[in-house]
């Protein structure tokens, strides 16, 4: 399965998110990987996914275990719905592979990509092979499916040889293309299930969503993208809770002042992040991130008064009359204000 085939993003609840979050517990983790925790179907098949391409050998093994021995019913409810990323769907086809129920359910899903087809139709055998054969719109997108079971020794002689006329008759593969090499095979995978239970951690191919990646990052990893990382890593990271993560987002040189802006902006940036901006020449420059500082409930009390002389008179009534700023910057607004109107 190659990387752009992949959604770039996975919906995960909040109970997910816990488990998985950096700070997770690895008690934690392993109950979940043993289906141990109070979650519902999908919740827990999410879980298994994620656990099972960690590095954690335990979790990888334990997560593989409780999928191979879930009831079907609760697998159905899962792969049933086309909103199944396709992620989960071939995970389940890798462990399930000889289960012809679970099998035609993954096939019949909408969402089930090409490669987790051609897996199934170079591996797998009796019923899936045939129902797999029955489906006109998938073989017709994908014309490898129909040369993948054509070549499987375990598929109906008669399918094989009809599939064979076909695929030649109609969409012929290049004798030069090896059509077994264009993606890896669920037998393939399966090898790689069979090293992780030897206690060989292998590289999975799910691909999460960055957000999703950050809670297995460990710190220095964080901080290395939080330095170099584009638009979407510097606002995931700029939320991390700790400063040296968050802090070093403020060092990339891509950040923009509209970045800058909204982070003076947020008032729950931490003080770090205010520190930062406060000591950047150029940014204090911009009159928005200045205004912005001054209002800041963490920018010192010096800094925002000295930032009070550069606001406009209507920035200065509305500061005198608002609510969410210290009494400190409301009642020296108000005297910049009168002395403003004996002035002129």
């Amino acid at each position: 399965m190659t990387e752009s085939s992949l959604p770039r993003r996975i919906r995960i609840s909040p109970a997910v998110a816990r488990i998985l979050a950096e700070d997770a517990p690895h008690s934690v983790r392993l109950d979940a990987a043993r289906g141990a925790l109070p979650l519902g179907g999908r919740d827990l098949l999410t879980v298994l996914m994620f656990l099972h391409r960690r590095p954690d050998e335990d979790l990888r093994r334990e997560a593989l275990r409780t999928l191979r021995s879930l009831p079907g019913s609760l697998l159905r409810e899962v792969i049933d719905d086309p909103q199944t990323p396709e992620q989960l769907l071939h995970l389940i086809a890798r462990a399930r592979l000889g289960d012809a129920e679970i099998i035609s359910a993954v096939i019949a899903n909408p969402a089930t990509a090409d490669a987790t087809l051609l897996g199934i139709a170079r591996q797998g055998d009796g019923a899936a092979i045939q129902c797999l054969a029955q489906n006109a719109r998938r073989l017709a997108a994908c014309p490898e499916i129909a040369a993948a079971i054509a070549s499987n020794p375990k598929a109906d002689p008669s399918l094989r040889r009809h599939l064979a006329v076909e695929t030649a008759d109609e969409s012929p593969v290049p004798a030069s293309v090896d059509v077994s090499a264009t993606e890896p095979s669920l037998t393939q995978e399966d090898e790689e299930i069979a090293d992780v239970e030897n206690g060989e951690a292998q590289e999975d191919e799910i691909n999460p969503s960055k957000y999703q990646l950050s809670l297995e990052m460990p710190v220095a990893e964080k901080i290395k993208m939080a330095l170099t990382g584009d638009k979407e890593w510097r606002t995931i990271l700029l939320r991390d809770s700790n400063k040296l993560v968050c802090g070093a987002v403020l060092k990339n040189p891509r950040i923009t002042d509209g970045e800058v802006l909204a982070v003076a902006r947020n008032r729950s940036s931490n003080d770090e992040l205010i520190r930062l901006i406060l000591l950047n020449i150029e940014w204090i420059k911009v009159p928005e991130i200045r205004k912005a500082l001054v209002v800041h409930p963490r920018t010192p009390l010096p800094k925002a008064l000295r930032f009070l002389t550069g606001l406009s008179e209507k920035e200065l009534k509305h500061l005198a009359k608002s609510r969410n700023v210290s009494q400190v910057i409301a009642n020296s607004a108000r005297r910049m204000l009168m002395a403003k109107e004996k002035k002129s």
